[in-house]
């Protein structure tokens, strides 16, 4: 139990640290899967592909993890 638990805070950090990275260094992601609608004044952005990319990556790992 603990060695899940250590797995699983070293990956948060280092998404956490991905994500920090990638921020400071300005890079943006654009996924054609991602909609976005803009008009006058309103905006809405449903990121379906990213929620695709990251339900089959969560897949993976919990299947790996049940193995």
């Amino acid at each position: 139990m603990s060695k899940i638990l250590v797995i699983i805070g070293l990956t948060l950090f280092l998404a956490g640290g991905f994500l920090w990275v990638t921020e400071y260094l300005n890079i943006t992601y654009k996924n054609p899967l991602d909609f976005s609608y803009k008009s006058e004044n309103f905006n809405f952005y449903f990121p379906l592909g990213t929620c695709i990319i990251i339900s089959v990556f969560i897949s993976v790992v919990f299947y790996l993890f049940k193995r």
